[in-house]
């Protein structure tokens, strides 16, 4: 008997995630922005990904006769003061502001998710130390932060991953412990207690599925902030290093030709800007499409 009730639960269970993600998938499609957002984003992945098969352009010759070419056939961008093709510079900066984006905001995730869960669930003296330590961390204008992490470990890409890190994780924290406290008081959390169910299983098991919905979101929102801090610190100087193409440092050496050739600064900021806005129209069309009060 307890054998039958076990496949049955399963079965229910099954049941239920297959009409929930169909819910989901049915109520992300019918946001348009959203799938405006995830067209973009997925063309912005593929042609960043094939960029050394698609474009006959190497990213880092320099040609010094052919600087400030205007647009052509050959060159749609134009090329900039080296006489590097634009266009193949900035598909070659979007393979780093999406790792940028997407590498930090998944580690920041997963150590907020963890931080908040135990916080929120033991409560106490490691809720204060965690949280505390989490206000400290907000209290600190994240770029400026993200700035002394890279003057202090130097400028280079892995340096990048661990300042953008560092500086992610306590938003996520207090999200999920405020998540972290409505449900432990929940009846299937008493139920898992009064079972025997160590504290690890019921964090594991239990409450950390309950908060996957959140966390997906908070990462979909998450990926253009990241984005947008790896631009400023590349901007700023302590970002990538030339000759690497990192869109924020394209902007920067472009803004000292603004006026000889606008395209060279105004290009790579309309690629962060469509970017940025294309990851917002998902994230507000996941956060849409996981909210229960959303789906009729």
């Amino acid at each position: 008997m307890t054998e039958v009730t076990a496949v049955s639960d399963e079965i229910i269970e099954s049941v239920e995630s297959d009409s929930f993600l169909h819910d989901t998938i049915r109520v992300f499609r019918k946001n348009k922005m959203a799938m405006v957002g995830l067209i973009l984003v997925s063309t912005l992945f593929f042609v960043a990904f094939f960029i050394p098969i698609i474009s006959p352009h190497d990213p880092y010759r320099v040609a010094l006769d052919e600087q400030f070419l205007p647009p052509s056939s050959s060159y749609w961008l134009g090329t900039d003061n080296f006489g590097r093709d634009l266009l193949t510079r900035i598909l070659y900066g979007a393979r780093i502001s999406l790792l940028v984006g997407i590498v930090p905001s998944f580690i920041s995730l997963m150590i907020g998710a963890v931080m908040g869960i135990v916080s929120g669930y033991y409560g106490g003296k490691i809720d204060f130390i965690i949280m505390r330590l989490a206000d400290t961390m907000i209290a600190f204008p994240s770029l400026l932060l993200a700035m002394v992490v890279m003057y202090t470990l130097g400028a280079n890409l892995f340096n990048i991953f661990i300042a953008l890190s560092l500086v992610g994780w306590a938003g996520v924290a207090r999200v999920v412990r405020s998540q972290t406290l409505a449900l432990k008081e929940k009846e299937f959390i008493e139920a898992a207690r009064a079972v025997g169910t160590t504290r690890a299983k019921i964090m594991v098991r239990h409450i950390f599925p309950n908060i996957v919905p959140t966390l997906i979101v908070l990462f979909s929102l998450s990926i253009p902030e990241a984005i947008m801090w790896e631009s400023s610190l590349s901007f700023l100087g302590v970002g990538v290093q030339p000759p690497e193409a990192s869109w924020g440092l394209l902007v920067a050496k472009g803004k000292e030709y603004l006026f000889a050739s606008p395209l060279v600064a105004i290009m790579p900021g309309v690629a962060i800007l469509i970017t940025v806005l294309a990851f917002n129209f998902i994230g507000d069309g996941l956060r849409d499409a996981l909210d229960p009060y959303m789906k009729d």
